[in-house]
């Protein structure tokens, strides 16, 4: 099914995410149209309840040279998560990222798996307003704030 992001229903599937049907990641999805993520992860994504909710297992690909994972790397998939958490809100337009904040409460480390979720805290006209936690196996490693700027398809 072709539907567009943010039409109210985040269950339904925008073409350029891909549903995963075995492995691990049976029932989430993946989105195609992002090769930066892609490479970044990859990340996976699913609702819950209606929440969106953000994955990925942490490899070593992921990690800096102390051995714990690179905090460029949970940016950029808090980044990622900001869209997922926001998509009931999108009214099916695209977004960028305008303001993503962080604070780091601890180390990830290889084989964890990393998981954000979050709320939509304020949604304006043109601006989402979005707060969220990433875990590791559970664990608080990051607290993060963004704020999306709804733009025009081109």
């Amino acid at each position: 099914m072709s539907e567009e992001i943010g039409t109210g229903q985040p269950e339904q599937r925008d073409s350029r995410l891909k549903p995963i049907t075995d492995g691990e990641w049976a029932g989430w999805s993946q989105w195609q149209s992002d090769a930066f993520e892609q490479r970044a992860g990859p990340f996976f994504e699913r609702f819950e309840d209606g929440q969106g909710v953000t994955a990925f297992r942490a490899g070593q690909e992921h990690m800096n040279g102390g051995g714990f994972m690179h905090g460029g790397c949970l940016l950029t998939f808090a980044d990622s998560a900001l869209f997922t958490i926001a998509r009931p809100a999108m009214e099916g337009q695209f977004g960028v990222t305008v303001n993503l904040s962080g604070d780091f409460l601890a180390a990830a480390r290889v084989g964890q798996f990393v998981e954000a979720r979050g709320e939509i805290t304020r949604a304006a006209r043109s601006l989402l307003f979005v707060r969220g936690l990433v875990t590791a196996d559970r664990e608080p490693v990051l607290s993060f704030t963004g704020i999306i700027k709804k733009v025009a398809r081109r």
